[in-house]
């Protein structure tokens, strides 16, 4: 049995200024609707994202000991420095880019206040796509 994270469901107050926000900004395509969402496949990779219609705003995100936010959500990106002025460019809220091993990131907010998290690959990184590839087809083999 294998399994995959198949949607992320974001809440959002307005399903359909939500849609024209997400497909500008992330180019998002609209896969079909339903009475109170609405769900796109992104350009690259196969988990979808679901909008789904909230009262009121409910940031998806969770607090660290350390009182730090954290988005419960990410996206991996070539190039962070384009990827930060694609945002900015559009008159986005985000935060400076930051370091972490190697690994740079900003956030960026929805127009509920949502947060997320953009990062670029660090090459050698157990956490890179290429050596999770490699670890996943390890696992296949060995079963």
């Amino acid at each position: 049995m294998m399994f995959k994270v198949g949607s992320i469901f974001i809440p959002v107050t307005d399903i359909e200024k939500s849609a024209v926000w997400y497909e500008d900004v992330l180019g998002v395509k609209i896969i079909g609707r339903w009475e109170d969402g609405a769900g796109f496949y992104l350009p690259a990779g196969s988990t979808q994202l679901a909008l789904v219609k909230v009262e009121s705003p409910q940031p998806a995100e969770f607090v660290t000991k350390r009182n730090q936010r954290n988005a419960y959500y990410n996206f991996v990106v070539d190039d962070i420095e384009a990827a930060y002025q694609h945002f900015n460019n559009k008159g986005i809220v985000t935060n400076e880019i930051d370091d972490f091993a190697g690994m740079k990131y900003f956030s960026f907010y929805d127009l509920d206040g949502n947060p997320f998290s953009v990062v670029n690959e660090v090459e050698g990184s157990p956490y890179h796509s290429d050596s999770v590839r490699k670890m996943q087809e390890e696992a296949r083999q060995n079963t």
